[in-house]
């Protein structure tokens, strides 16, 4: 199955500082058809202004995925930790038992991003953050992890990406005009996927769906996913339960 959901049908909200979309039902936008995809619960894209930002407030029980398209966010947190994360980066937040964070963008150009929300597999535990750098040419033409709690074929944390509390996978990719990329996957697991840039066709059994950039598309009950660009396109996917 494969349910394309077009950028313009998504749930919106600009509060002049912050432009978001809302890929799920979000704060005032709620959709009973668009409250979760197993366990991924947020998808905003956000288009944050120069010099403003998220003032402090407290998230428990949560994982949190940041990836910065354009610009860059300054994280601060109750632990005492300070980053600064730029384009085609990724930094996770385990909100665990309860932490209080705050996002700025300090740059002098909006910043944009996709948050993301994944439901833990437990409550509670101690919060912890992170960040790392992904350089875009290491995703050319496959998906790499970049926030993962699924083991790996050697039973380890996935090669390299920060690590989550969930059944789940955030994943990157990289892909030219004409090139396809394909990613296994399982019928009892729930992939959501959202062109960053470029335009790209999702091969199914039937007709396919194409998909614009800040388009998303759910899919379920499929063994593997093959995705063609049909533009140069940078994509990134959840694999949840």
């Amino acid at each position: 199955m494969i349910e394309l959901r077009k950028f313009e049908t998504l749930g919106a909200a600009n509060h002049g500082w912050l432009d978001a979309r809302h890929h799920f039902s979000f704060a005032s936008y709620h959709d009973a058809a668009r409250v979760n995809w197993g366990a991924l619960r947020v998808w905003n894209d956000d288009t944050i202004q120069a010099g403003t930002g998220f003032p402090t407030h407290p998230h428990e029980d949560m994982e949190i995925i940041t990836y910065v398209r354009k610009g860059a966010i300054t994280h601060t947190d109750s632990m005492g930790n300070e980053g600064r994360t730029e384009a085609g980066d990724v930094q996770v937040m385990s909100a665990g038992n309860g932490v209080r964070h705050s996002e700025y963008n300090r740059e002098d150009e909006d910043t944009t991003l996709f948050q993301i929300w994944i439901i833990p597999d437990e409550r509670g535990g101690e919060p912890s953050w992170g960040a790392r750098q992904f350089p875009k040419d290491s995703r050319n033409g496959q998906f790499v992890p970049l926030a993962s709690g699924v083991a790996n074929d050697n039973g380890g944390q996935s090669d390299g990406a920060l690590p989550i509390r969930a059944n789940a996978r955030v994943l990157g990719a990289t892909v030219k005009a004409g090139e396809s990329v394909t990613y296994d996957t399982s019928g009892d697991r729930h992939l959501y996927f959202v062109p960053a840039t470029g335009k790209v066709r999702i091969e199914d059994a039937k007709d396919g769906v194409e998909a614009n950039a800040r388009d998303g598309v759910a899919i379920t009950q499929m063994d593997s996913v093959t995705i063609t660009a049909l533009e140069d396109s940078e994509l990134v996917l959840v694999d949840a339960a």
